[in-house]
């Protein structure tokens, strides 16, 4: 039943894929605008379906932070609708001459950007990634598979209902955006590992254990990251309410995303001065702290931290703190225990700045800003499908124009080659 199940699946998306990516940015955009508007107005259906969703995760004995990533309101549907019109209302990702040059010979070749394909979305919890994924994917005539998880399926169908509306309005094949009609584990296992035929690259988003299956079992592409072990370096030139407001913000705006802090760096020279303001603010905002020798002589409240806290994801209201002699030492805890993710260095000093935007090998790196920064919405991408740690295709936010791949577009006048 699986195996039919996705091969018709798979078989659909291959043709409405071919018939996406001729259809021009008006169309697209048109299904985005239409999408956005049912969404708006079935909001009771989607909050409904998101309360049976609620209701079934208490049950299960999801965390609080799982749960806040389930939660579904009337701020968090209209965020949605208008995260797919702003995606509508970004430039065209495709047809972009990407380069252009002339050959001796009289040959003009230009790279142009085109669609990956289909797409197959795999993950967890966040309804909302179900509007931003398929939104994303039609603006780059990408059709998309989506496979939510099944904590939050009833809200996805939901909102699926909407996608394919949008699209029906749009006269634009209704399968460019499908979704998974079973929460069966295996339907996973057969998308990974026997939809190579249809599937041009999997991008999966939620937790570890997802995302390394998702790694070791896939045979097409990976978009992706499996962790999100972000850190605040404190500079000595840090500047202490600064300092304070960032780490406090990166933290615990939200816990239970890929971009919040788990460790935060201080200078020796500055940790006398900047760990207590620091720590009430983070104790005041509930979170426990976990520190080295020198941190919990500073913080007394700070509990003892293991080699394990350095290369932890918390997720949760609980951060590493580790005293270090200068930046070079700072560089090397990120690049010892770093995921690739986000770093923030908070500093006065420019020169600083350049030396760990240079030396800092993560998708995303800051200066005097909070790592919750990392989102393809605050990049003026619109929404993103994920953040991408690879150093292959796509890396950082992966936004419209990360899904999209090129071509070469040759122009002669009668060249033949000797």
């Amino acid at each position: 039943m699986i195996e039919e199940t996705m091969t018709a699946i798979g078989r659909s998306a291959r043709r409405a894929a071919r018939a996406l990516a001729l259809a021009d940015n008006d169309a697209r955009n048109a299904a985005l605008t239409a999408a956005a508007g049912a969404i708006r107005r079935r909001r009771g259906e989607i909050l409904a379906a998101n309360q049976v969703d609620m209701s079934e995760g208490g049950e299960r004995g999801l965390s609080n932070a799982m749960l806040d990533r389930l939660l579904l309101d009337d701020d968090r549907v209209e965020a949605m609708a208008a995260g797919i019109e702003t995606v509508a209302g970004l430039g065209d990702p495709l047809g972009k001459v990407l380069a252009e040059w002339d050959r001796p010979n009289g040959l003009v070749i230009q790279r142009v950007s085109v669609p990956l394909g289909v797409i197959g979305i795999i993950y967890e919890s966040r309804p909302n990634v179900t509007a931003d994924a398929a939104a994303l994917c039609l603006k780059s005539g990408n059709a998309a598979i989506l496979r939510g998880g099944s904590e939050s399926f009833h809200s996805s169908q939901a909102i699926y209902q909407c996608l394919r509306e949008g699209l029906v309005a749009a006269d634009i094949d209704a399968d460019a955006v499908q979704m998974v009609p079973t929460t069966d584990r295996a339907a996973v296992g057969f998308l990974l590992s026997s939809m190579g035929e249809w599937l041009d690259v999997v991008v999966p988003r939620g937790g570890k254990s997802l995302i390394k299956r998702v790694q070791d079992e896939a045979r097409v592409p990976v978009i992706g990251h499996l962790e999100g072990i972000c850190h605040v370096y404190l500079h000595e030139q840090a500047d202490t309410d600064m300092a304070r407001d960032i780490v406090l913000n990166a933290k615990m705006r939200r816990t239970g995303i890929c971009g919040a802090c788990e460790t935060v760096l201080v200078d020796r020279a500055s940790a006398e001065r900047l760990l207590p303001p620091v720590a009430t603010a983070l104790i005041e905002a509930g979170c426990e702290m976990r520190g080295d020798a020198e941190v919990r002589e500073l913080l007394p409240e700070a509990v003892a931290a293991s080699e394990e806290d350095w290369s932890t994801e918390y997720l949760d209201a609980i951060i590493s703190i580790r005293v270090v002699d200068g930046i070079e030492q700072a560089i090397a805890h990120i690049a010892d225990y770093g995921s690739g993710h986000t770093e923030s260095i908070v500093t006065a000093d420019d020169a600083a700045a350049r030396r760990f935007f240079e030396a800092v090998d993560s998708a995303i790196v800051l200066q005097n800003a909070s790592t919750q920064f990392a989102d393809g919405g605050e990049f003026g991408m619109g929404a993103e499908i994920g953040i991408a740690t690879g150093r292959i295709h796509a890396r950082g936010p992966v936004g419209a124009d990360q899904l999209t791949s090129y071509k070469y577009v040759v122009r002669g006048s009668g060249q033949t080659r000797p």
